[in-house]
């Protein structure tokens, strides 16, 4: 199949695909004598299984090496949850961090009193004046 019965069949741009192509995550891909990309069903299912790891959150680094695991069957399990692990990790700290900030901005919220006069302790606040 073409460029773009691929992206229309995982789901990514034809931009993207070419994208993850010069990463490296598909391996070599076959190409007409006039030079068109051909794509085979395995490339297809590669392209899914990067949009996923992309709709959770992976790095392309992580991706590369979780699609690196994923086609070699001696791979320890291990492996893959080491680094699923990680990104858990990563989440927490940037979840704990985005909480924080939100209470934050909900704390700076109840002290505005968001009339015509002209003093805003959010204003304040991002100024470094409070």
């Amino acid at each position: 199949m073409n460029i773009g019965q691929a992206a229309r069949a995982s789901g990514v741009s034809a931009k993207m695909v070419r994208h993850y192509e010069s990463l490296g995550l598909l391996g070599s891909v076959a190409r007409t004598d006039s030079g068109y990309r051909q794509y085979r069903a395995a490339d297809v299912h590669t392209l899914r299984f990067i949009k996923r790891s992309r709709d959770l959150g992976f790095s392309m680094a992580e991706i590369a090496e979780l699609v690196s695991l994923w086609h070699d069957q001696g791979r320890a399990s291990a492996s893959v949850k080491q680094i699923a692990q990680a990104h858990v990790d990563e989440l927490e700290k940037r979840i704990e961090a985005m909480q924080a900030m939100r209470r934050t901005l909900q704390n700076l919220l109840q002290h505005c009193h968001g009339d015509a006069r002209p003093d805003c302790p959010i204003l304040d606040d991002l100024s470094g004046s409070r």
